[in-house]
C-alpha cells in the first residue's frame, strides 16, 4: 500500500515566461558569478528596462544549482506593506492556518533549505522588503536572494547590479543580417513583430528602420514591444517616422537622446494617443485593479457613464492586441493585468480625468456585492469559490485597504466576513487583522456583525486561543439573540459549546448545547444543523462518550454529503475516524481517514492534509510498515509547520505509539534517516505515499534522493560534465568549490565503474 514518490529535481514556482526570450547572456553570467559570492544581489534600474524578465531568466538558469529550486515572489500587485509577508507565503506555497505569525512560518520553512528566492518589484516597499530579506538571510544560511528594484534595498552584504537597456545595434547598421538577429534589441523587436503579424521578418530592406527604431527607443524592452505590435498596420519605416516626429518635437530636432524614463513615457504616450476615446477611457480605468482581473470585473467597475457594458469586450480585445493589456490563461479562464509602468501611466490619466473617486467607489461596491452574493453558497461550491478568491485576493485586499482609509468600515466588514472559508484555509492571522480593524465601530448590518463576531471567535479557536475567542463568540450570541436571527444564534451557540469544552468549562458547554438543541429542532437550516452536530460530537468526545460521538459523526457525514459541503465532509470523516481509532477499530478508522485525506487534497486544505498524513503514519505503523510510518511522520510534521501548526489534540498519544513502534522496528538511526527523508518530501509526494497511489515510486526503489547508484547532487554534476563544463564552471553553477566538484566526479566514476571523465 505505501509507496515513496521521488521529489522534483528542480522545484519552484517560476512562471512560464521565465524561459522565454531575454538575450543578455553577459548579464546572466555576471549575476551567476555574483550570487556565487554574495547571498543577496539586487537588479536595479528604471521601469521598462527589463529587470523582471532578467530576474526570471536568471532564476530559471540558476535553479538547478539549488536542491530546493528557485521561487518567485511578485510584489507589483502588493499595494500595502502589511501584505508583503502574505505574498511571500503564497509564493512559497505555505498557509497561515494556525497560531504562528506568517513571518515565523516563512523563516521556519526556509531553515535548512537550499533555494534561490527571486523577489520582484521591491521599489514601493523598500523598507519592509529590506526587513524581510534580512530576516530570511539571517535565519536561512542556504538561501540566496535575487531582488529587482528601482533602488537598492540597503541591506548589509547586498551587491547591486545595474540593469541597462538591451544591447543596441550599431548606429550605421553595419552588421550583417545574421549578426543583427543576435542583437538583443533587434531580436526582441523581430520576435514581438512576428507574434503580432504572423509574418514579420528582418530583411535587408527593413533592417535600417528596425535598427533606428531600437536605437531611438534606447533598447527599452517595453517601448520596443509597444512599437513592434504596430507592425500589424504600419511598416517598420512608418513606425520610425511617426515616433521620430514626436521625439523631434521634444528635442528640437537635436540628436541628443532623452532621459530613458522620458523615452518610455513618450513611447506609451504615442500608443495611448493612437487609441480611440473609448479605448483610452477603459485603459485609464483599469488601474483600479491591484492584481489580475476578469471581464466580469471590468464590466462591474469600469463600465459606466460614457463606457457601455456592451462595448467592453471589443475594447479590451483591442487593448490586448496592442500589448497595452496583458492576457493570461489561469486555470482555464482568461485573466488580464497591466504592466507596472502601464498601470502607473493609467493612474496618471485617471487623475487627469478626475475619475479617481468614481472608479474607487465602483470598485468597492463591485467586490462588496460579489462577496455578499457568494457568501451563503460558498460552502456548497467550495472548489470554485476558493479558486475565485485565490485569483482575486490582491484586488480584495486593495479594496479592504480602501475601506479602512475611507472610513467605510461597514462595507469592508461585509467583504471580510463573507470570506470565511478563504480565511480559515489560507489566512487566519490576516483575517484577524482585518476584523479587528473593521469591527471597531460596529456599524455594519446585524447579520454581518453576527457573522463577523462568530468568525473572529472561530479564528481564535483555530489558533489555539479559546480564551481570546470567548468574548467574540459571546457578542455573536448576544447580537443574534437581540435581533431575533435564530439560525445565526444556533450557529453561535454551537461554536460556543466547542470553545468552552476546549477551555475546560464543560458546564457552560452543556448550557449552550441545550439551548442550541432547543432552537435548531424548530429550524430547517443546514448550517445551523451541521454546526450543532459538530458541537454534539466534540461535547461527547470530551466526556468520553464514544457511542454518542460516533452517532453524531455519522450523521454529520450524511448531512454534509447531501449538502455538498466538502469542508464539513472532510471534518466529519476525520472525526468518525478518530472515534474508530479510540475504539480500536483500526481498519474502519483508516478507511475514514483515507477518504478524509482525499477530500482535504481536493479542496487543498493544508491543515487537514497534515492531520491526514499523521493518521496515515499511525496506520502504517499499526499495519507493519515502519519505514512508511517514519516517513509519513516526518511529512506530517513538515506539512503542519507549513501551516504554522503542530499535531495537537487526541491524536498525540497514537502518534507517539506509532513513533515508538517504528523506532523499535527500524532502530534509532534508520528511523531518523527515514523521518528526515519524509520531512523533505514535497507535499504531493507525501500525499501519494499516504494514499498508496500507483504513480508513486516503490519504497524499495528509491530513498527520495537517489537516482540509480548516484545521489542527487552527483546526478547534477554528471549532467554538467556531459555538457562539457569544467570543474570551475560546474562549481560556479552549483555554488560549490572546485575541490568538491572533483570529489563528486571521483565518486561518480567509482560508482559507475568508469576510468575517464569522457565516459560520464
Amino acid at each position: 500500500m505505501f509507496r515513496v514518490a521521488r521529489p522534483s529535481h528542480f522545484p519552484g514556482n517560476l512562471p512560464a515566461e521565465a524561459t522565454t526570450f531575454v538575450g543578455r547572456r553577459r548579464e546572466l553570467s555576471e549575476i551567476r558569478n555574483r550570487l556565487a559570492t554574495s547571498r543577496l544581489v539586487t537588479l536595479v534600474g528604471p521601469g521598462g528596462v527589463g529587470k523582471t524578465r532578467l530576474g526570471l531568466r536568471a532564476g530559471a538558469d540558476l535553479r538547478r544549482g539549488f536542491a530546493d529550486g528557485a521561487w518567485f515572489v511578485e510584489l507589483a500587485d502588493v499595494r500595502d506593506a502589511g501584505h508583503l509577508v502574505d505574498a511571500v507565503l503564497a509564493a512559497l506555497d505555505l498557509r497561515d492556518q494556525a497560531g504562528s505569525e506568517p513571518m515565523q512560518i516563512v523563516v521556519a520553512h526556509l531553515q535548512g533549505k537550499e533555494l534561490l528566492l527571486v523577489i520582484d518589484n521591491c521599489e514601493h516597499l523598500l523598507g519592509p522588503a529590506a526587513d524581510l530579506v534580512t530576516q530570511v538571510l539571517r535565519g536561512s544560511p542556504g538561501v540566496r536572494v535575487l531582488t529587482t528594484s528601482r533602488e537598492p534595498l540597503q541591506v548589509s552584504g547586498e551587491q547591486v547590479f545595474p540593469v541597462s537597456p538591451l544591447e543596441l545595434p550599431s548606429e550605421r547598421a553595419a552588421e550583417s543580417l545574421a549578426q543583427l538577429r543576435q542583437n538583443d534589441s533587434v531580436a526582441l523587436f523581430a520576435e514581438r513583430a512576428g507574434a503580432a503579424t504572423g509574418a514579420f521578418e528582418l530583411t535587408a530592406s527593413n533592417q535600417a528602420a528596425v535598427v533606428a527604431l531600437c536605437r531611438r527607443l534606447d533598447g527599452l524592452p517595453l517601448a520596443i514591444e509597444l512599437a513592434a505590435v504596430r507592425t500589424r498596420v504600419l511598416s517598420a519605416e512608418e513606425i520610425l517616422e511617426r515616433l521620430g516626429d514626436r521625439f523631434a518635437l521634444l528635442t528640437g530636432g537635436r540628436r541628443a537622446a532623452l532621459p530613458r524614463h522620458q523615452t518610455l513615457r513618450l513611447a506609451i504616450d504615442w500608443s495611448f494617443d493612437l487609441l480611440t476615446e473609448a479605448e483610452r477611457v477603459l485603459l485609464r480605468r483599469l488601474c483600479a485593479f491591484a492584481g489580475r482581473f476578469t471581464l466580469v470585473d471590468i464590466e462591474g467597475v469600469c463600465a459606466c457613464e460614457e463606457l457601455a457594458v456592451a462595448n467592453v469586450l471589443d475594447l479590451l480585445a483591442s487593448l490586448v492586441d496592442k500589448s497595452l493589456v496583458m492576457k493570461e490563461e489561469v486555470r482555464g479562464a482568461a485573466r488580464y493585468r497591466l504592466h507596472e509602468s502601464m498601470r502607473a501611466y493609467a493612474s496618471l490619466k485617471l487623475q487627469e480625468a478626475n475619475e479617481e473617486e468614481l472608479i474607487a467607489e465602483r470598485c468597492i461596491e463591485h467586490y462588496r456585492l460579489t462577496c455578499l452574493r457568494s457568501a451563503e453558497a460558498a460552502r456548497y461550491h467550495l472548489l470554485e469559490w476558493l479558486a475565485w478568491v485565490d485569483l482575486e485576493i490582491d484586488n480584495l485586499r486593495a479594496v479592504l485597504d480602501q475601506c479602512l482609509n475611507r472610513g467605510e468600515f461597514s462595507r469592508g466588514l461585509d467583504i471580510a466576513a463573507s470570506m470565511r472559508y478563504y480565511w480559515i484555509t489560507h489566512g487566519t492571522t490576516e483575517a484577524m487583522r482585518w476584523l479587528d480593524q473593521l469591527l471597531a465601530p460596529e456599524d455594519a448590518s446585524t447579520p454581518t456583525l453576527v457573522r463577523a463576531f462568530y468568525l473572529r471567535g472561530w479564528l481564535s479557536l483555530l489558533q489555539g486561543d479559546p480564551i481570546s475567542g470567548r468574548p467574540w463568540i459571546a457578542r455573536a450570541i448576544a447580537t443574534a439573540r437581540q435581533s431575533g436571527q435564530m439560525a445565526l444564534l444556533s450557529e453561535s451557540l454551537s461554536i460556543a459549546v466547542t470553545n468552552e469544552d476546549v477551555i475546560g468549562d464543560h458546564q457552560a458547554a452543556q448550557r449552550y448545547i441545550d439551548e442550541a438543541e432547543g432552537i435548531t429542532s424548530a429550524l430547517d437550516d443546514y448550517p445551523a444543523t451541521i454546526e450543532l452536530v459538530l458541537a454534539q460530537y466534540v461535547h461527547a468526545l470530551f466526556h468520553g462518550d464514544l457511542e454518542t460521538a460516533e452517532t453524531a459523526a455519522v450523521e454529520g457525514v450524511r448531512l454534509s454529503r447531501d449538502a455538498g459541503d466538502l469542508y464539513q465532509v472532510e471534518a466529519m470523516l476525520r472525526h468518525l475516524g478518530m472515534v474508530g481509532i479510540m475504539s480500536g477499530h483500526n481498519e474502519a478508522a483508516n478507511s475514514r481517514f483515507v477518504e478524509a485525506l482525499q477530500v482535504a487534497r481536493r479542496i487543498d486544505n493544508r491543515l487537514a492534509q497534515s492531520y491526514g498524513l499523521a493518521t496515515s503514519a499511525w496506520y502504517a505503523a499499526e499495519s507493519g510498515h515502519p519505514r512508511a510510518a517514519a516517513r509519513l511522520l516526518g511529512a506530517a510534521e513538515t506539512a503542519a509547520a507549513q501551516t504554522g501548526a503542530g499535531i495537537l489534540g487526541p491524536l498525540l498519544p497514537f502518534l507517539a505509539s506509532a513513533r515508538e513502534m517504528a523506532v523499535k522496528a527500524l532502530g534509532t538511526s534508520s528511523f531518523a534517516a527515514e523521518h528526515a527523508l519524509g520531512q523533505r518530501l514535497n507535499r504531493e509526494a507525501a500525499l501519494r505515499l499516504a494514499l498508496g497511489e500507483a504513480a508513486a515510486v516503490e519504497a524499495s526503489a528509491s530513498d527520495g534522493v537517489q537516482v540509480g547508484p548516484l545521489a542527487k547532487r552527483e546526478v547534477e554534476v554528471a549532467q554538467l560534465v556531459a555538457e562539457g563544463m569544467s570543474n570551475k564552471q560546474i562549481g560556479v553553477r552549483l555554488f560549490i568549490s572546485d575541490a568538491t566538484v572533483a570529489s563528486h566526479i571521483r565518486h561518480i566514476m567509482d560508482k559507475l565503474g568508469f576510468n575517464t571523465r569522457s565516459q560520464i
